[in-house]
């Protein structure tokens, strides 16, 4: 049987949660480059990062902070850990107000598996978007389905070429259902696309 996989998202339809905001540096400075943590690679994280509350309310087991930082819970770092461990880094994080610990949850791996026919739809700059160092890139991907067999293994993951998706397999999904994580939002990547029926 093919294995399945699923991009895993904040749950943003939660009524009552909070909302984290823009990861800060020890002298409260907004990160340099945020982005690092969504590029697949292991980052060099030397001082402790700060993330403000930017709206009150139930704090969540998994949730995104300013530009989709993945932020977790210790119970939920420890589930990536046990299922995980090669895929992923736990870089600690302070969040206000907050006794337990967190962390941004780094995918440390890029898997080039984005089955472009069986997608949605995608789309490439081009030189008429007057960005010549994206020409050939892509600028969007919607109904995102991969290929399982060029996942090799890894069970966390961002997509190449798309790295705003971050991808779990099937059993670290159901081993999050499980535990009763809250904030967790999953959309199947893998099998048939409800639109186009490929």
């Amino acid at each position: 049987m093919p294995k399945r996989f699923f991009k895993l998202t904040d749950d943003v339809y939660l009524s009552g949660r909070w909302e984290l905001g823009h990861p800060l540096d020890q002298e409260g400075r907004k990160l340099d480059d945020p982005w690092q943590f969504r590029i697949g690679q292991r980052v060099h994280a030397d001082e402790r990062i700060r993330i403000p509350i930017k709206i009150s309310g139930t704090p969540l087991d998994y949730s995104h902070a300013a530009f989709s930082i993945p932020v977790v819970h210790a119970r939920v770092a420890s589930l990536f850990t046990e299922v995980a461990p090669d895929d992923v880094q736990l870089i600690p994080v302070e969040i206000d107000s907050q006794p337990a610990q967190h962390f941004i949850l780094n995918a440390i791996r890029l898997v080039k598996c984005i089955d472009d026919a069986a997608c949605e739809e995608v789309r490439y700059w081009t030189p008429e978007d007057g960005m010549p160092e994206k020409v050939g890139t892509y600028s969007s991907v919607s109904g995102m389905r991969i290929n399982p067999a060029k996942v090799e293994g890894s069970k966390v993951f961002r997509t190449s070429g798309w790295t705003v998706a971050l991808i779990v397999s099937e059993e670290l999904k159901e081993v999050l259902g499980r535990a009763g994580i809250t904030g967790t939002k999953f959309t199947e990547v893998t099998g048939p696309n409800s639109i186009n029926g490929s």
